[in-house]
């Protein structure tokens, strides 16, 4: 995302996205992008090892036309990342 973009609100995660879910130890935090007139599959994943968060982000180039439909793929892309990378997303 460019710089202007960032500072003039270009790409703003959806506002009706849930809090988080946990799923193996994880948060998945849901964050589809605004994408035109839908919305583009984008989560972040957190963890707390030793004290400190660690943290991957997943967009992908899916997109959907309503908010609900990118937050349940963007939950389920995270659980298939999470179940083939496990810990090693974060090293």
């Amino acid at each position: 995302m460019s710089l202007l973009s960032r500072l003039f609100g270009g790409n703003k995660p959806a506002d009706a996205a849930p809090e988080f879910e946990t799923y193996e130890g994880m948060r998945i935090y849901p964050e589809p992008q605004r994408e035109g007139s839908g919305y583009r599959l984008c989560a972040r994943i957190e963890q707390d090892v030793d004290g400190e968060t660690h943290e991957h982000l997943i967009i992908r180039a899916d997109t959907f036309s309503s908010t609900d439909d990118a937050i349940n793929a963007s939950i389920a892309k995270a659980k298939q990342v999470i179940d083939e990378q496990g810990e090693r997303l974060f090293s």
